[in-house]
């Protein structure tokens, strides 16, 4: 039992540290490493590595060890089209089925995201948009359609959290966030289910400009493995990551 609550702490730790980007795509995870730095066998270890990987968020390899995923551009783009339908399916039945006190909280929760616009503070503000997505997942009253957008979003984070580094995106969301509240609030299902959709879905130029902020931009992802590090930091100072 303490084996396992040992296990379950180390992969909520890596499992942070991958979203918010510490630990970017790509990154080794060494066995040895990860003990020595939480202080524990490579037991519980292995065991939180197996853990990320049914999760998607690790890759094991043999005689490879393990690595933060990595999704090649084919594989994140059809990923990004299921999260923008799955999102807007969650906007569509939350019109429909969200209660007075929901539509008020999903009001409150997009207000709060205004500051961090104004001031200009990405990693702020994703931490209150996953809230405010949350609240539309929640208002779905579909508790499978709400883990599997919810486990399909675990993976992107990475990738969608980078997104908002780009000049004028936090702006941009907001507005797109307005839109999707007001759908929302009016009932219109039809209209919530297009603007989320819209929202998740990165297309035309903002596509080549979200290329532009990937950890690894023109390098690829060899480069990106060669410089990231077991314990989330930097061998390169000029290397950019999400967090």
């Amino acid at each position: 039992m303490a084996a396992e609550r040992r296990a379950d702490r180390i992969r909520q730790t890596l499992e942070q540290e991958i979203v918010t980007g510490r630990l970017p795509p790509a990154a080794r995870l060494d066995e040895t490493r990860l003990a020595e730095r939480f202080q524990v066998s490579r037991t519980p270890v292995r065991e939180a590595l197996m853990q990320l990987s049914t999760s998607g968020l690790v890759e094991i390899r043999p005689r490879q060890g393990a690595t933060v995923a990595e999704l090649g551009l084919k594989r994140m783009v059809e990923m990004f089209e299921v999260m923008a339908e799955l999102e807007g399916l969650c906007a569509r039945l939350a019109a429909r089925r969200m209660g007075q006190d929901e539509r008020a909280e999903l009001q409150r929760l997009h207000e709060d995201t205004r500051r961090f616009v104004t001031d200009n503070d990405p990693d702020a503000y994703y931490a209150a948009n996953l809230d405010f997505h949350e609240a539309i997942y929640a208002g779905s009253h579909n508790g499978f359609l709400a883990e599997q957008t919810r486990g399909l979003r675990q993976r992107l984070t990475p990738y969608r959290r980078i997104q908002l580094r780009r000049a004028g995106r936090l702006e941009d969301s907001f507005a797109e966030h307005e839109a999707v509240v007001r759908a929302l609030l009016s009932g219109d299902a039809d209209d919530a289910e297009q603007r989320l959709r819209r929202h998740v879905t990165v297309q035309g130029g903002a596509f080549t400009d979200f290329l532009s902020t990937l950890p690894y931009g023109d390098r690829g992802p060899a480069a990106s493995t060669n410089e990231a590090r077991t314990d989330g930091t930097k061998q390169d100072s000029k290397r950019r990551t999400a967090g």
